[in-house]
């Protein structure tokens, strides 16, 4: 934000009203028009971050409120179309999960395939939204002793993974997160907030959402997928045209 002060040369409360506003819109717009979706398999994964502080470093007095320290963002993504039909931003619990897969199949125009990594928050929620009416399998991962503990940022490495049947008869070939964890790297490369190392995390929480429901806009209907040589919304036949980043910072007018 004020690296586009710099840039634009106005005010820095310009850009938040703006940043605000049209990321607003675009939460609006997504939550109108990304439903009976014809997607057929869907993988989700969580994506963490954090705001204000490190998790260790939050004062006590704000330890144990949302926006201040640990922030996941749970994502789901269609294997097919590409399209993130959903996201939560919260905590990495059961209530979390719960609210994420409830969107999730209020989305779904159709019985779905359904693949996540082995957060066991994800049995009970997925049970409670979709019921026996979904083919739900869990890949889990598996992984060796780390050899270097104490470098950061530097999980151990994955000797293997276990691919889990929960409910349904899922196709196993289809049980896969690799998809979404793409799209987690797609997170990181496109929101300064998300990398790692830097003075660039969000400050509040309130600007974290609507910088990833802007990103999510812009991903969805207005950047060119490279595999399909469209965007996922006209891939998933819910749009016709790529949008311009004009018409998204109309948005905020354009519903009115």
């Amino acid at each position: 934000m004020r690296a586009t002060e710099l840039m634009v040369g106005c005010s820095i409360n310009t850009v938040t009203k703006l940043l605000r506003d049209v990321g607003s819109a675009c939460l609006e717009y997504q939550d109108m028009n990304l439903v009976d979706l014809p997607c057929t398999r869907i993988q989700c994964d969580e994506i963490w971050s954090f705001c204000y502080a490190k998790q260790k470093n939050v004062p006590d007095e704000l330890k144990g409120e949302f926006g201040y320290g640990d922030v996941w963002t749970w994502t789901a993504l269609c294997a097919d179309t590409k399209i993130v039909p959903c996201c939560e931003i919260g905590d990495r619990s059961a209530q979390t999960a719960s609210r994420f897969m409830h969107n999730l199949a209020e989305r779904m125009n159709n019985r779905i395939q359904l693949t996540t990594d082995g957060h066991r928050a994800y049995l009970e929620a997925v049970d409670h939204a979709f019921g026996t009416d979904i083919d739900y399998a869990m890949l889990v991962k598996l992984y060796g002793e780390d050899p270097q503990p104490e470098k950061r940022y530097s999980p151990a490495d994955c000797i293997g993974t276990k691919k889990k049947i929960v409910s349904g008869d899922p196709e196993k070939k289809g049980i896969s997160t690799s998809y979404v964890e793409r799209q987690n790297l797609t997170m990181r490369m496109s929101m300064r907030r998300f990398t790692r190392l830097t003075n660039g995390f969000s400050k509040k929480i309130e600007n974290h959402m609507h910088a990833i429901s802007l990103h999510f806009m812009y991903y969805n209907f207005a950047r060119i997928h490279k595999s399909l040589r469209v965007s996922p919304a006209m891939e998933a036949g819910i749009d016709n045209h790529l949008w311009t980043t004009e018409e998204i910072a109309d948005l905020p007018e354009t519903l009115i």
